[in-house]
């Protein structure tokens, strides 16, 4: 990473944008941090001045801190000035980038980070985006030492490091994760900021285009270990959660897919299998789940269709997404867990002919996903960035989270913050 001295140590890029003021909330609290011996030296980085001293303001006024605005630096720039986006890498070590959708937005972002020796962190949920930027950056970035890291937020930090988490605890050798995430709402419900929304639209109209990608890359299978992974059906019954379930559509299997290639290829650890789903609840949720994937696959697959889901984003969400997001009393009651159940083998046994003879249960439990748990995942990913360099992997690159931080304190931090690991239960059949 930059090695010469530079104004900033972090900036926030798009700190005005509806997540990006809960980052720059999440960055000023890390600033003040008991643990810390110095003052993290950071900014706020966007197209308005105005708009980014306002949330300054809303930050000050909330964490009870009325000099902070005087505090962070302020750098102006506009994702369609690539000018200004090198201005702006030039003066930090780590860029926050909160600017979504990545697959319009993310690119010019990165390409600025690399040129100009500087590492970035973002949230992108979004595989072709994440996937395009490995194929497109990776030796480039490699080449100038700088560390570029994708999915750092909600998704896919707890799933990525769930499972590497799951392996460092299970006593043998893990060989397969099916991981299910159950969000739970308060008495206000849920909402989701519909940036969200407008990410998933764009994602499965370009389902072909991450087809095409794949196809393009023509990577090897990785190899498992033990009896394959079977796919569950399109709605399951999970016994030990006492829940239906369905596949997770999001970004954690392409992300945790390729960690597993990482440790596999180039750390020549043994890879897990793994599969994502989601916890729905009784049989009434799956009927009105199965209703509205039907509704929405329907409109997403046609122009208009996709500018009416985009327009109207609370009506065929069916209230969940929104284009005012969610209030405080919404993110206050929400939170979300995420249930591990591994298979492997105990130490000395065989894999060859053997079946598994160990299960392993984990959670990881935290505050409301998307404006709370985001935050401190991105926050801490690039806290680590700068203070554990002689644990990352050596020379820089395009990282998934778990290939960038499986050797770093990064889960100890999270479990400071109120993002819990834990093992439930571990057992030798």
């Amino acid at each position: 990473m930059a090695t010469e001295r530079r104004s900033f140590q972090l900036v926030v890029f798009g700190a005005s944008g509806f997540t990006g003021q809960f980052v720059t909330e999440e960055v000023a609290r890390e600033q003040v941090a008991p643990e810390r011996s110095s003052r993290l030296p950071w900014a706020v980085a966007g197209r308005s001045r105005e708009k980014l001293l306002r949330v300054l303001e809303q930050a000050a006024l909330k964490l009870g801190r009325p000099t902070l605005s005087s505090e962070v630096g302020i750098i102006i720039c506009d994702i369609t000035n690539p000018a200004s986006l090198d201005e702006m890498a030039k003066q930090t070590t780590v860029v926050l980038n909160c600017v979504g959708p990545y697959r319009f937005y993310g690119e010019p972002v990165v390409k600025a980070c690399v040129e100009n020796g500087t590492s970035c962190v973002d949230i992108c949920g979004e595989p072709e985006f994440l996937e395009l930027m490995y194929w497109k950056y990776h030796e480039k970035a490699a080449a100038k030492g700088v560390y570029i890291i994708g999915s750092s937020g909600f998704d896919s930090i707890p799933a990525d490091l769930g499972v590497i988490y799951t392996r460092n605890k299970m006593n043998g050798t893990l060989t397969a994760v099916e991981s299910y995430l159950t969000i739970h709402s308060g008495p206000e419900g849920l909402c989701i900021h519909d940036g969200t929304w407008k990410s998933a639209v764009y994602g499965f109209a370009s389902q072909s285009g991450l087809r095409k990608l794949r196809n393009s890359a023509n990577l090897k299978p990785v190899p498992f270990i033990g009896p394959k992974l079977k796919k569950r059906w399109p709605i399951s019954y999970c016994r030990e959660l006492s829940t239906y379930s369905i596949p997770f559509v999001g970004a954690d299997a392409s992300v945790v897919k390729r960690t597993q290639r990482y440790l596999h290829e180039v750390l020549e650890e043994s890879p897990v299998q793994y599969a994502a789903y989601v916890a729905v609840g009784g049989i009434t949720s799956v009927i009105k789940l199965m209703f509205a994937g039907l509704f929405f696959l329907f409109f997403v697959k046609l122009g208009i269709g996709r500018q009416l889901l985009i327009k109207f984003p609370w009506l065929f969400s069916f209230g969940y997404f929104s284009k005012q997001g969610p209030t405080q009393k919404q993110i206050d009651g929400s939170s979300f867990t995420m249930t591990f159940f591994g298979q492997g083998y105990s130490q000395g046994l065989s894999t060859d002919k053997n079946k598994p003879n160990v299960r392993i249960c984990t959670q990881v439990k935290g505050p409301e996903a998307g404006y709370v748990t985001t935050p401190i995942a991105m926050v801490q990913a690039a806290v680590t960035l700068l203070s554990e360099a002689s644990d990352l992997p050596k020379g820089g690159g395009v990282f998934t989270p778990g290939a960038a931080f499986s050797r770093t304190k990064l889960i100890d931090r999270l479990n400071q913050r109120g993002i819990e690991f834990s093992v439930i239960s571990s057992s030798e059949v």
